[in-house]
């Protein structure tokens, strides 16, 4: 059969876990950077894909089938992404790990995370990539970004809850599968319905957040945006880190390593301990 059962996923990630918690701090930067990107560039392509769709609901959809890409080029190149690490919660609960070895790993890789977000986002700003459909992405860009940074702390939490629920289902079943299609086929539905949801992915923030700071420094982008009725003023550093990335790091953290990864020890580890 060209999968492992979800008892065989649980035993596998015990020796994928020991080696993030393992692994040099300049590899773990250098494939966080990458999965920052990854993910970053997957928020501008559903973004131009929705961009001038006029019915919400079809335009959510189209950025959600576009967006599992990011996800995918993680899986498939070994890359280094926060919200999935979560799932280290399973060799720590089976004692193979540290906290201080999980920590070291969340720590480093959300911040190669960040910066990896932060220079795609620069990228396609003063690229002027935003300036497609009359500037209308960078109204997309900015408003996308407003609406995040004025969710309210615990909003943004339960989102992050959600978000990252389904993002470690996805890497759960990545890690079920065999083959490249399988992995490719398996993430994309949880991907796709956490991005229809609504949820909050603290990774895909970096991005989206990051260019609507930037794009607010282009006079173009920023006269645009106001004029379409975005409050551009909402799109600050509070707002950015305080508002939305630290409630929905804690989400996803909550979402990934208590909701998925200590249900699966439980489920499968937990009775072998004993």
């Amino acid at each position: 059969m060209n999968l492992f059962s979800s008892a065989e996923v649980a035993k596998n990630y015990i020796g994928a876990g020991k080696g993030k918690a393992s692994m040099p701090i300049p590899q773990m930067i250098l494939l966080g950077i990458m999965a920052g990107a990854f993910i970053a560039f997957a928020g501008i392509g559903s973004t131009t894909a929705a961009a001038t769709v006029s019915i919400p609901s079809i335009a959510k959809l189209i950025s959600a089938c576009i967006f599992p890409a990011g996800l995918a080029m993680c899986v498939l190149t070994g890359a280094e992404l926060f919200t999935g690490n979560c799932l280290m919660a399973i060799p720590l609960a089976k004692r193979e790990i540290t906290v201080g070895g999980m920590l070291r790993n969340w720590i480093i890789v959300w911040l190669a995370n960040l910066l990896g977000g932060i220079l795609v986002a620069a990228l396609v700003v003063y690229g002027h990539t935003l300036s497609l459909f009359d500037s209308g992405l960078a109204v997309s860009v900015m408003s996308t970004a407003a609406s995040k940074c004025t969710l309210t702390f615990g909003e943004a939490f339960l989102r992050g809850i959600g978000c990252n629920f389904l993002v470690c289902i996805a890497v759960w079943i990545a890690n079920a599968a065999k083959d490249v299609a399988g992995k490719v086929i398996g993430l994309f539905f949880p991907i796709m319905l956490f991005v229809v949801c609504g949820f909050e992915h603290c990774v895909a923030n970096m991005y989206y957040i990051g260019a609507g700071l930037f794009a607010k420094t282009v006079p173009m982008y920023a006269e645009a945006a106001q004029a379409a009725g975005v409050n551009i003023d909402a799109i600050n550093a509070a707002g950015f880190f305080g508002g939305n990335l630290l409630p929905a790091t804690l989400g996803n953290i909550v979402g990934g390593s208590i909701c998925v990864g200590l249900v699966y020890y439980f489920s499968y580890l937990h009775k072998a301990d004993a």
